[in-house]
Parts: structure tokens; C-alpha cells; sequence
């Protein structure tokens, strides 16, 4: 189906500036919604979950990475050639629903959260609290069952687990396709925001489509289609950057696992997942955490991020050295000391100042998020009823109209369908948890207020800046003022869920020019594979060898700060055995809750904001300053800076801006092609070693 769409410029004196309209203006929204999904998609999703998970599992685990890029790109690439082969090119659309359905196979799947609960009960921060014995039997199982001390997903004690599990898969999936979608209409086409990020995530598509828009004329054969695609500049851009990645990825990658085959600790060439310079500063540079993570790709991600949200954050990262400094020396830093590591100096500081700071932070940008929201919509609908008094003759558009042929849905159902499943929500966690009619009233709280709510400011934030907020410890706040006692409160599936990403997503794909239909029916195919092979091989990974350990650095530093910053929370309401509960505001996370600095986060918030309106500074500068401000850490802000800067003062001049922004994507989707298929490569030989030594043969 044809449909011609209207991209009305942006209003004058409407929350705009340059740089935001540019990014709404690299890719034009396409005229033609084609739906996409075939056999072909349904195949590239079994190929991706055998082939592309365990890759993907292991590389998340050792550097925090994954192979969602390079899954996708093999696949796609895989299945354009065997099409190719059969005398068939493949439709732009295609294409993208494969890329779509591959990239939902490729991120490791859902059972990750259920290791991790393995580690997490059985802890040393756990253990040191008195822990061990609290968590309920639908969580996890207890920390000296063999469950987990067998490594064990098939014993029978997960069986409770898993069900809470699918059941929070099968809501959330109703969740994305009700009120994300929601918000999308609402920023999308009604607000007309730019999406920075979404014409960026789309130029991985566009690097295969734009060989594969003119369809095989007759007489065309499969070499010389291959030499059409071979000769596109975005194909040799993307060689480029898997030439890069594999380059990088062997050394990142390739050489940790390859050693860790015969030797006791794996050889890291390159420090994993940083170089830890906190001690070595300390001297100078007291209660900062200091150090560089040194991967390659940070300076391609800066090179395609917004320029003026990273300078933001580097100016953040600079101003929290500070700040630091100076809270040290004026005692309210207390609790770092000479010898912490980048994981300690971290949680140290969040309990002492960042974590009071980031909850006054996040406030000031929902209230500021909100504000602009009214201010721009009241704007745009007083814009439409002068347009309708000077063309009274000229046929009405209403502002909620949509494309034909998008494979758009009626909000009413949208909205109904938000409200069953909210429903379902409450009604899980509240058979879960002991029941009292005060907890009922946050769960419906959350549920059908705060969730709209959070979810549209994070869709605008995105929409302006391709950045996101979360207002901090509300739902920890509210499960204090409930009186709950007990850690169960925390770890049920309580209704807090924030779907203003999703807004994004649906941009993303709107710009491919595929049907939202077609994307709906391959959700319905990954749902399940991912589920199933998902359980297959965290079992497998798991059952081999213990998680986190030497073998996997990233999950080793990372999991021990989250066990420590759950434990803190926890504190709040659990009373170990055998001892005399104290006070609310003796607990430790009271002690993390500073109202002053909250205040002075919230205030620090208006007034930069209201400084970047008063001098016409760039909105993701703002943007990107006070999201860096309090930001755990920062090691990687240092190349991402580096990326920007060259980006800007140097390709940009040399190649041109819309040029340059049209193609950087293609090479760092190139580049994580390129790490990714090491990673696999070299995962294939740890399962092979794995299975071999424990064969009876």
C-alpha cells in the first residue's frame, strides 16, 4: 500500500534548534509500508538462537558486550546470499523484520536474570548481612540447594522462578504494544519530535537495503548482483568497520578465551572490563574513581552519539572531579578510604552524596520534561486552530491522524490493552507478597499513574535528546512509606516499568518503511525461541563453569557492585534473626538519604536549564550534563569524548555533516560485526572443550 506522509517543519518558537531538526531531517519518513515477515524470518530466528546466543552470552559476561549487532548483520547477510542464490533479491522490508527478529535472538535471552539471582543469594555482601535465609522460594532457590550449588536451571526448585518469569515476559510484551506504542504516536506524530538516535539505529539497515532496493531485472545473475552490492559505499564502510572489530575483538576477545583453554587465568591483553587507576590517583585525587576503558569502540560511539549530549557528560565527568575533591576535603565524603578500587570508591560516594544528588537530578528533569511537554502541545494545538481559521476552505487534518498502511492500531485498544495488563500486574504481585491494603494502593499507583507518566517523559527525552531518566528510588520509597518488612517487597515484579524506549523503537522501524504488523507476527516467533534457547544455553554456560569468575572480569566487578547496592536497599527493612529491629532511620539506606542534596540536585537542575534557555545553549548539552552528573563510572566517557571531537572537527569538515551522519553508523555497526564474530569463533571453542571434558569418554 502507497501512502504519501506529511512532515510538516518544526513551529516557530516550538522546542527546536538546529542540531535537533537535523537529526529529524537525516532520513526522510519513506511513502511505502510494506509488511516484511515470511518463512524467511521465521528460519533467521532459529539460525540466530543456535548459532548467535552463546556467542552473545559469553561476550556480555567477559566484557559486558553483546552480539546484538553482529548476530544480526551475519544473519541478514547469510540469508541475502543464499536468496541471492535462489535467482531471489530481498525486499528492503524483509530485511528489516530479519534484522528485527534476529536482534530479539541475539541478546542472551531471559534466564541471565535467574543466574544472577544464583549469585546473588549466595553472595559475600549476602552472607555478610544475614541474608542467606530471606529470599522467598519464588525468587530463587535457597543458596545450599542443589539447585545452586549443583549450577543446576533443571532442578525442580527453579520450577516457581520460571513461571514468575514468563509471566513478566508475557505481560511486558502486551506492555510494549500498548502504551509504548501509545507514546509513540503521541511524540512521533503528534509532537513531531527529531528521535536523534532512531535515523542512526536505522542506518544499519539502510548499509543492506541500499543495494537491495532495485529489484533483479532480467537476465540478472547472483555474481552480478553481488558486484552491485560489493560496489555500494556503505558495504565497503561496513567492511571497514568488521575489519576494525575483528582486528580489536582478537585482542580483546580472542586471546582471553584461547588461553583460558589450557591455562588456569586466561592471558588479557587488554585490561577487562577497565584500567583501574583509582589508587594510583588517590594521592591527588582523593574519593575519585579514575581509570580508562580501553575499547575501540568508544571512539566510534562517539563519533555517532549527538556531539552536543557527549560534551555534556564530559563536562559532568569533569565537574564530578571536582566536586569530589572538595566534598573530600570538607568531610562529607566519609566513608572513602586510601586503598579503594573504582567498585568501592564508587558505592562509597553514592552512599555519601551521588545517590541524594541523582534522586534531586532526576526529579528536576521530569518536572522540566513535563513543563515543556504542556508548553509545546498547548503550542501546537493553538497553531492548528489558527491554521483552520486562514484555510477555513482547506480540508482539516487532525493532528492525531496517522500514515495508511503503517499498520497502525486504534489508541482505544491500545490503552485497553495497557489496562489489562497493569491489572494482571497488581494481581501477581500482590498474591505474592503479604497482603495489606496499603500495599495495594502503590501497586495501583504504580501501575496505572506513575507508569503513563515516566514512560511518556522518558519518550520525550528520547525524542529530543536520545537520552533517558528514571526518577530515583520512587518505588524503594514508597515501599518504605508502605511499612512492608522484609525483602520480598523488593523482589517482586512490582509494576515499575518504564516503556519510553519503545516509542523510540517504533520510530526506528517507521523510518525502514515496514508494517507494524509484520513486526508484531515476529515478536510472536521470538518469543518462544528466545525463551527456549535462552534456558538451553544459560544451562549449558552455567553448568560448565561458575558465574561470575576469573574467566568472566565484567560480570565479576559489575554483579559484586549491584549485590552491594541491593543489599543497601534491602537493609531498609530487613531485620537478621535473632537481633532487635532498629530504627527506620538507623538503616543503611537511610544513611544514603540526604533531603539537602536531593534539594540542591533539583535546584542545580532548574538552574541549568534555566541558564541554557537564558544563553540559547544546545538542548542535548544540557541534557547530557546533568544525566553525566553523579554517573557510576565514568571510564568510558574519556574515548567517547575522543570520537565526538574528531567526528566534528575533522570528518565532518572533510566529508560534510549530513554525509558524515548518514554514514558513521554503517562503520560502527561494521565494527560490533566484527568483535561479535570473534566472540562467536572463539565461543564455539570453549563449548567444544567444555563438552569434550565432560564426556564419559
Amino acid at each position: 500500500m502507497t501512502t504519501t506522509t506529511n512532515n510538516p517543519k518544526p513551529a516557530p518558537g516550538s522546542l527546536r534548534d538546529q542540531d535537533l531538526q537535523q537529526y529529524r531531517d537525516v532520513l526522510e519518513t519513506p511513502k511505502l509500508f510494506t509488511d516484511g515477515f515470511g518463512w524467511s524470518t521465521v528460519t533467521g530466528v532459529l539460525f540466530c538462537g543456535l548459532i548467535m546466543m552463546p556467542g552473545s552470552i559469553y561476550l556480555g559476561l567477559m566484557s559486558g558486550g553483546n552480539m546484538g549487532a553482529a548476530a544480526t548483520w551475519v544473519t541478514v547477510i547469510l540469508f541475502t546470499e543464499v536468496m541471492r542464490r535462489a535467482l531471489k533479491t530481498p525486499t528492503r522490508q524483509e530485511l528489516v523484520v530479519l534484522l528485527y527478529a534476529a536482534g530479539g535472538m541475539a541478546s542472551g535471552g531471559v534466564f541471565a536474570a535467574l543466574v544472577h539471582r544464583a549469585y546473588l543469594v549466595s553472595s559475600a555482601p549476602v552472607r555478610d548481612t544475614g541474608m542467606r535465609d530471606a529470599f522467598p522460594s519464588w525468587f530463587a532457590p535457597h543458596p545450599d540447594s542443589p539447585a545452586i550449588l549443583g549450577r543446576n536451571l533443571l532442578h525442580p526448585e527453579w520450577l516457581a522462578p520460571i513461571g514468575v518469569l514468563v509471566a513478566m515476559i508475557l505481560i511486558g510484551f502486551l506492555s510494549k504494544w500498548t502504551l509504548g506504542y501509545f507514546f509513540f504516536r503521541l511524540t512521533s506524530d503528534v509532537e513531531r519530535l527529531p528521535f536523534p538516535m532512531a535515523p542512526i539505529a536505522a542506518q544499519g539497515t539502510m548499509a543492506l537495503a541500499e543495494s537491495d532496493d532495485k529489484p533483479a531485472a532480467d537476465g540478472d545473475d547472483p555474481l552480478r548482483l553481488r558486484k552491485r552490492a560489493s560496489g555500494s559505499p556503505r558495504w565497503r564502510l561496513f567492511t571497514l568497520g568488521t575489519s576494525l572489530g575483528i582486528a580489536f575483538g582478537l585482542l580483546q576477545v580472542g586471546v582471553p578465551v584461547i588461553t583460558g583453554l589450557f591455562l588456569e587465568k586466561p592471558v588479557f591483553l587488554v585490561p577487562t572490563p577497565w584500567w583501574d587507576t583509582t589508587t594510583v590517583t588517590e594521592g591527588f585525587l582523593p574519593a575519585v574513581a579514575t581509570g580508562l576503558v580501553l575499547d575501540l569502540g568508544l571512539v566510534l560511539l562517539g563519533m555517532v552519539l549527538p556531539y552536543w549530549a557527549v560534551i555534556g557528560t564530559a563536562l559532568a565527568v569533569v565537574a564530578m572531579l571536582v566536586i569530589n575533591v572538595s566534598l573530600h576535603h570538607t568531610g562529607v565524603l566519609t566513608r572513602w578510604q586510601p586503598g579503594m578500587d573504582t567498585i568501592n570508591t564508587t558505592f562509597a560516594n553514592n552512599i555519601d552524596f551521588w545517590m541524594s544528588f541523582g534522586i534531586g537530578t532526576g526529579l528536576g528533569i521530569t518536572i522540566v520534561s513535563v513543563f515543556q511537554t504542556v508548553r509545546d502541545v498547548r503550542k501546537k494545538l493553538r497553531e492548528n486552530r489558527v491554521q483552520r481559521v486562514a484555510f477555513e476552505s482547506a480540508p482539516r487534518r487532525s493532528i492525531w491522524a496517522t500514515p495508511p498502511g503503517r499498520g497502525d492500531f486504534p489508541l482505544w485498544l491500545a490503552l485497553a490493552g495497557y489496562l489489562v495488563t497493569a491489572t494482571a500486574t497488581v494481581a501477581l504481585s500482590y498474591s505474592l507478597l503479604p497482603q495489606n491494603t496499603t500495599l495495594l494502593l502503590f501497586l495501583i499507583f504504580f501501575a496505572f499513574v506513575y507508569n503513563p507518566l515516566i514512560s511518556y517523559v522518558n519518550a520525550r527525552l528520547l525524542g529530543i535528546s536520545g537520552q533517558s531518566v528514571d526518577i530515583p528510588f520512587v518505588k524503594e520509597t514508597a515501599f518504605l512509606l508502605s511499612g512492608a518488612k522484609g525483602i520480598g517487597i523488593w523482589l517482586a515484579p512490582i509494576p515499575v516499568e518504564n516503556y519510553g524506549g519503545q516509542a523510540q523503537a517504533f520510530r526506528v522501524n517507521e523510518l525502514t518503511g515496514v508494517s507494524f504488523r509484520s513486526l508484531l507476527k515476529a515478536d510472536l516467533v521470538v518469543l518462544p525461541a528466545s525463551f527456549i534457547f535462552s534456558f538451553i544455553f544459560w544451562a549449558f554456560i552455567w553448568g560448565s563453569s561458575p558465574i561470575p569468575s576469573a574467566a568472566f572480569p565484567w560480570a565479576q566487578a559489575q554483579w559484586e557492585l549491584g549485590a552491594k547496592n541491593s543489599v543497601l536497599l534491602y537493609s531498609s527493612t530487613y531485620t537478621p534473626p535473632g537481633q532487635t529491629e532498629r530504627a527506620f532511620a538507623d538503616s543503611q539506606f537511610m544513611q544514603a538519604i540526604h533531603p539537602t542534596t536531593i534539594g540542591a540536585g533539583a535546584v542545580a537542575t532548574f538552574v541549568l536549564f534555566g541558564l541554557g534557555s537564558l544563553f540559547s545553549l544546545p538542548t542535548m548539552l544540557i541534557y547530557g550534563f546533568v544525566r553525566g552528573l553523579g554517573v557510576g563510572v565514568p571510564h568510558a566517557v574519556p574515548l567517547e569524548l575522543a570520537g565526538a571531537l574528531a567526528g566534528r572537527y575533522y570528518f565532518q569538515r572533510k566529508y560534510g555533516t549530513t554525509n558524515y551522519l548518514r554514514n558513521i553508523p554503517t562503520v560502527l555497526a561494521g565494527y560490533f560485526t566484527g568483535v561479535g564474530l570473534v566472540a562467536m569463533a572463539t565461543m564455539a571453542l570453549r563449548f567444544i572443550q567444555s563438552a569434550v571434558s565432560s564426556s564419559p569418554l
